[in-house]
């Protein structure tokens, strides 16, 4: 039995020459194997996420040569996954000038310089009530509250300068960034970070030096250009939102702030860091990376390549 449906003729079809095809991949794109690690990134393909390390690797390089700005917006995960050292060194050699953090990331940061531990059992201590109940945090957090209050510091800067007296000050972000005298702020989501689960911690406190910490990173976007890079390292929320807000803040004060290089670098591609760190603020100039991969292995990574 014959088909019902009508096929279409292929003996008509009109073909057309190679030569006549515009191709979106080249020979001359493709990478090149062995050889050392030295040469390993000039060796990568020259196209999509390849070539998206590439500049931001020229971008970060170019940025340190002289006083642009180079903004990493942390997630908490990325001290938990042990790459704190990495970033560091980043900004000794000037990858990195301003750090901003939401309250997750600055509570793991404290607790490796606390202790030398961090990330418990949330399952596990959940079960009787215990998790988040650390004393040791929250006292520490609130000792450095009373003092970024009394010498009207804002909170990643108070929080700094008390973990640099500490013997675990060499894993800490804030430390160091007291350390070298660049800013490091805190943004707080109240009811989300264990902090807030304790009665020592002032609610209004914490709002108001967080609320400090933004316009710190509000005047440090006004000195964004187009030599300068931000990196949102997974922050699926909380960085993108207040880095849009911070931004639009130095735009309204009358900086330009644009023309930077904007690479989100995560596990996963969130849509928030996509709009409001990628394309929104460069759509009137600049360039957005998105890169995709393990903390624990692109951070190193691109440690080792800016060598």
């Amino acid at each position: 039995m014959p088909s019902r449906f009508k096929e279409a003729d292929l003996s008509t079809v009109k073909k057309i020459k190679a030569a006549d095809r515009k191709n979106l991949v080249q020979r001359s794109m493709v990478g090149k194997a062995g050889g050392g690690f030295d040469a390993w990134l000039g060796r990568l393909p020259k196209i999509l996420a390849a070539e998206g390390l590439r500049d931001l690797v020229s971008a970060l390089r170019s940025a340190s040569e002289g006083t642009d700005p180079v903004v990493w917006l942390l997630g908490g995960h990325v001290v938990k996954t042990g790459v704190t050292p990495h970033l560091i060194r980043f900004m000794e050699r000037g990858y990195a000038t301003v750090f901003a953090m939401n309250g997750a990331t600055a509570i793991h940061d404290v607790e490796m310089a606390l202790y030398g531990a961090t990330s418990e059992d949330v399952a596990e201590n959940l079960k009787d009530g215990s998790f988040g109940m650390i004393a040791e945090t929250a006292d520490f957090f609130s000792a450095a509250m009373e003092e970024a209050e009394a010498g009207d510091l804002g909170l990643g800067e108070s929080l700094g300068r008390k973990l640099a007296a500490l013997d675990g000050a060499d894993l800490s972000i804030l430390a160091a960034a007291w350390r070298f005298e660049r800013p490091a702020t805190v943004h707080v989501s109240l009811g989300a970070d264990i902090l807030h689960q304790h009665p020592e911690i002032h609610t209004g406190k914490i709002g108001e030096l967080s609320l400090r910490d933004f316009r710190i990173l509000a005047a440090c976007l006004g000195d964004l250009n187009e030599n300068s890079v931000v990196v949102n390292l997974g922050s699926a929320v909380m960085g993108p939102e207040v880095f849009l807000k911070a931004l639009t803040v130095a735009r309204n004060l009358g900086h330009s702030a644009s023309g930077f290089t904007a690479c989100n670098l995560d596990m996963i591609q969130h849509y928030r860091p996509a709009r409001n760190i990628l394309h929104r603020p460069t759509a009137g100039g600049g360039k957005a990376i998105a890169l995709t991969g393990h903390h624990e292995i692109m951070i190193p990574l691109l440690d080792a390549l800016l060598d």
